[in-house]
């Protein structure tokens, strides 16, 4: 798409044209706020996965060149999707083999300017869900693709990562990630996946999968597995507000709510978890007047709607019954430690995979010693070879037990698998802290 039509898309005030406002600053946080609804409604009107993210990714580029030169749009979000629309139109009017697709989505052409209405007037039969982007979380996470492919289609598609980012988090190379997402695309093209939000069994039949991919999505963004942020808030956000999206349709599904009530408990501590710097804060260390009383009001008010129903308690709802108990507790010694170890009793029961394993043991450590969290250790070994988790670990309740020279050979080898630039300028301080000078 060019330039000049991106710049003379709507969406600013016609008055006279503003001084530049830090473009980069608010192109960025548009990205964040605008990249998976611009797509998800491109993927809509178009049915085309690949021209919805060229043409978003057009929009965007656009943006960084007319934003610098003009200024900030009075409403970035409908300047975007306009650019984005423009974008399509123009993509598909070049390629021969679209015009016949073109004639059939010439709604397109009729969208509103001003990017506050869908740019079609037509849902999918039977849909009544209007959120173009909870369509495509559950879209993206269809039965009928593999687990990673979901989770890899939903970073890429709805949140907007790179295929460098996502094959970081997945452990692999970036043009084996890409085929996998082509993959993932052409399987919804040729199944005919339906473009809506199911109802009824078909619904509560895809739940286990499209939970399981809203707790990766917020965990990605919570603890990122590359680049230098504490925390991504654009990623945590996001799943947020889909949990919170989903919970609406199925409000006697207490997994969901203990989804969203585990992803709110989590996300009131954000502020908290760094420092002005943007470095680490531990846990038992953060200023617990940061946390965010709203946010942890409306966790538990989640729980309360999660416990409500009468069945079992499943694997969210006990992690956020953990939370829980941390977010009540006025102190880090005040926690009720005896509780959280009851509770990792029960989740390891029902998911004992080696990193509810390892929370236990740091769960029993709080409650019986160091000591005892460390004898738990070892067993972990094998699950957990290859991840600066378990050195972490040891490393920090080897510190507590004055055993600085373990903690330090401990501290070094968490080092050596540490992921991202937060978590090793935290292990080399704290390797600082216990290596005399």
């Amino acid at each position: 798409m060019g330039a000049s039509r991106a710049a003379a898309s709507p969406g600013r005030s016609d008055d006279a044209v503003p001084a530049p406002s830090r473009p980069g600053p608010a192109l960025t946080r548009a990205f964040a706020d605008e990249w998976g609804r611009v797509v998800a409604t491109l993927v809509r009107v178009t049915g085309d996965w690949a021209l919805a993210e060229d043409a978003a990714q057009d929009a965007f580029g656009s943006a960084a060149v007319s934003w610098e030169r003009d200024g900030v749009p009075d409403r970035p979000g409908a300047w975007l999707m306009t650019a984005a629309r423009n974008a399509a139109l123009d993509r598909m009017r070049r390629d021969a083999s679209q015009r016949r697709r073109l004639a059939d989505h010439a709604v397109l052409a009729r969208g509103r300017d001003d990017g506050t209405a869908p740019l079609a007037d037509v849902e999918e039969e039977g849909d009544e869900v209007p959120d173009d982007r909870l369509r495509l979380i559950v879209t993206c996470c269809h039965p009928a693709l593999p687990l990673d492919a979901r989770v890899a289609l939903t970073l890429r598609t709805l949140c907007g990562l790179t295929v460098e980012d996502i094959a970081r988090a997945f452990g692999t190379t970036d043009a084996a990630m890409a085929k996998r997402l082509v993959r993932a695309r052409q399987k919804i093209a040729h199944a005919r996946i339906p473009y809506r939000v199911p109802r009824g069994p078909e619904l509560g039949g895809r739940l286990p999968g499209l939970l399981a991919v809203l707790y990766l999505l917020y965990t990605e963004g919570y603890a990122p597995t590359s680049g230098d942020a504490v925390v991504r808030g654009e990623l945590t956000g996001e799943a947020v507000r889909l949990t919170r999206a989903l919970a609406g349709l199925v409000p006697d599904e207490p997994e969901v709510h203990g989804l969203l009530a585990l992803e709110l408990l989590h996300e009131s501590r954000r502020t908290a978890r760094q420092t002005p710097d943007g470095d680490v804060v531990p846990f038992d260390e953060q200023d617990r007047s940061l946390w965010d009383g709203d946010l942890v009001r409306e966790g538990l008010a989640a729980l309360a709607v999660a416990r409500a129903v009468d069945r079992p308690a499943g694997p969210y709802v006990l992690q956020a019954e953990i939370a829980a108990c941390h977010a009540t507790a006025a102190t880090p010694a005040t926690t009720d430690t005896r509780r959280v170890v009851v509770l990792y009793d029960a989740l390891v029961r029902i998911q004992p995979t080696p990193h509810v394993r390892l929370g236990r043991a740091m769960a029993v450590a709080a409650a019986d010693g160091p000591a005892a969290g460390l004898a738990l250790l070892p067993g972990l070994a094998d699950d957990l070879a290859g991840s600066h988790l378990l050195p972490a670990a040891e490393a920090d309740l080897e510190r507590r037990l004055g055993r600085v020279d373990r903690a330090a050979d401990a501290y070094r080898r968490a080092l050596e698998m540490a992921p991202s630039g937060p978590t090793r300028r935290f292990l080399e301080r704290r390797l600082t802290e216990v290596t005399p000078a």
